[in-house]
């Protein structure tokens, strides 16, 4: 499987951090200081998400896709393989975003599953690591933070 993933432990429970996970996205979803901006949130299998990443130099990359799963308190996927009117728009990931309870916090995996390898490359040349361990990092950061 052409996979790429990032794993966190965090110090609050599995409420607190699928709250700000799957309902503050535009707080953690990209690395700082970029922003997301969602546009279209329909949280649901077979549901549009749409959202614009905002660089601090007026870059823009904007994102389009359906909700493959919702397993509300649990996980949810994402893919840009087609957009909500279901036209063909690449494919290049499915994104999947999951918590478990674990000890006295949290696990938090991230994964983006690629049809091709060379998808997957790329997407790793792109820096996915460091650029998903950044949102990990600020989704922690968030969660702990508010469960002081």
């Amino acid at each position: 499987m052409q996979e790429l993933s990032v794993t966190i432990f965090i110090h609050a429970p599995p409420a607190k951090v699928w709250d700000v996970m799957a309902h503050r996205q535009e707080e953690w979803f990209c690395p700082s200081p970029w922003r997301c901006e969602i546009l279209r949130d329909d949280k649901r299998a077979g549901g549009a998400i749409a959202s614009v990443f905002r660089g601090p130099d007026g870059e823009e990359m904007p994102h389009e896709g359906l909700y493959l799963a919702w397993d509300e308190g649990r996980l949810f996927a994402t893919t840009d393989a087609v957009t909500a009117d279901l036209q063909p728009a690449g494919p290049f990931m499915i994104g999947i975003w999951e918590i478990a309870p674990e000890s006295d916090g949290t696990r938090y995996t991230a994964r983006a599953r690629h049809w091709r390898e060379e998808d997957r490359k790329a997407h790793e040349d792109m820096g996915f690591v460091q650029g998903w361990e950044a949102c990990a990092a600020q989704l922690k950061a968030l969660c702990e933070g508010e469960a002081q």
